[in-house]
């Protein structure tokens, strides 16, 4: 396969550019600090995988005291205050270590095309897991405060649309544009730090024109998902169906979700939101893994993302009315067969990079893998 080959010989060139004055005046000088006291011998997919496991904690942490995004809808707050202190230093260590991964893989001169794959396949999935933990500051619609379900699916797929634009930007020109909202969106850490020491209650009173400061947090969380400076670099596409068939199965994807949403006869999304949503963030990270892989080996994605057929005969049973009852127990059965298919996709693909003889020829040369894989 040609990804493999594209991967592990080195043939992948990879450009980013990040304009955001935040990175680039603040965080970036204290990346740099800090990446001086990591240890040499620690691989930098360590640090990668790390970060994504304290968003992951972090995730069910909140998921086990506010399940369907009621507990911070009353005063004082159902979770409690170490909770939300817990969240504040996971999701800033989290931003941390996927900021400097990339710093260490090149101070050790292990940086590879494989390592590149393995953290912007995890940040596809950290991304909605992110949002879906911030969900429960904003807190459900109550009646007096807090926001709608359908509002909640409405950013996370904005959010989720920002991610795929910066990929499928990479694919149509060869950069990778950082959007300005992955730095503005750790202001978000001081969100958790602020109620774990004030309270919920901070949030349940308008700020400002009767805007809820949950309400500028998630403007921030969304950030910006275009930059009109992107369109004076060369395209590599010249066919313009090429170049816009990457978004064809995301935009399928959401159209078919968005019906579910919609048309539920059950209501699934009031029912279950954490568990919908879940399940969103999940479909959407593995369509633009194959994006991601597509743009690294420079190949054409499939039209129709394989995922699309299973969820289309769930929606139709669904708001046909053919699961009556059930449509509940599917929605966590098809969430589970999801997300264990996502993860044994991630896992194929990086055991059979490591498994050809580039693989073994890297980790024996120390390669971004490094210690931790050479060791077991």
């Amino acid at each position: 396969c040609k990804i493999y080959r594209y991967v592990l010989t080195g043939i992948y060139k990879t450009h980013a550019v990040d304009t955001n004055p935040l990175s680039v005046y603040i965080m970036q000088p204290i990346w740099n600090k800090i990446i001086k006291i990591v240890p040499l011998w620690i691989a930098p997919n360590v640090l990668t995988f790390s970060g994504f496991v304290m968003i992951l904690v972090n995730y069910f942490l909140i998921s086990f005291y506010d399940w369907d995004y009621t507990a911070s809808g009353t005063s004082p707050g159902l979770v409690p205050t170490w909770v939300w202190l817990f969240s504040a230093f996971t999701t800033f260590c989290a931003y941390a270590l996927d900021s400097i991964d990339g710093k260490h893989a090149r101070r050790t001169q292990s940086s590879t095309p494989l390592g590149e794959l393995f953290d912007h396949g995890l940040d596809s999935w950290a991304t909605s897991i992110f949002v879906l933990s911030f969900f429960s500051v904003c807190s459900r619609d109550n009646g007096k405060t807090g926001v709608s379900v359908y509002t909640m699916y409405i950013y996370l797929s904005i959010v989720l649309f920002n991610f795929t634009c910066s990929h499928w930007e990479k694919y149509n020109t060869g950069v990778l544009f950082l959007p300005w909202g992955y730095d503005i969106s750790q202001v978000v850490s001081t969100a958790y730090l602020l109620t774990g020491a004030v309270g919920v209650e901070v949030w349940q009173k308008p700020f400002l024109f009767g805007y809820y400061i949950t309400d500028a947090l998630v403007m921030l969380l969304i950030g910006k998902c275009l930059d009109p400076s992107h369109l004076k670099k060369t395209l590599k596409n010249d066919s313009l169906y090429e170049g816009l068939l990457p978004l064809v199965s995301p935009l399928l994807l959401f159209i078919l979700l968005t019906v579910w949403v919609v048309l539920s006869p059950g209501n699934i999304l009031a029912k279950q939101p954490r568990l919908f949503l879940w399940m969103v963030g999940v479909a959407f990270s593995n369509v633009i893994c194959k994006v991601i892989i597509c743009q690294m080996s420079s190949t054409q994605p499939e039209l129709f993302h394989w995922f699309l057929f299973p969820l289309a005969l769930v929606v139709y049973a669904a708001i046909s009315g053919l699961l009556g009852w059930t449509e509940e127990v599917v929605l966590a059965v098809f969430t589970a067969l999801v997300t264990a298919a996502h993860v044994h996709y991630g896992v194929c693909v990086v055991s059979r990079c490591l498994q050809s003889s580039h693989g073994r020829g890297a980790l024996r040369r120390g390669g971004r893998w490094g210690y931790l894989t050479e060791k077991n």
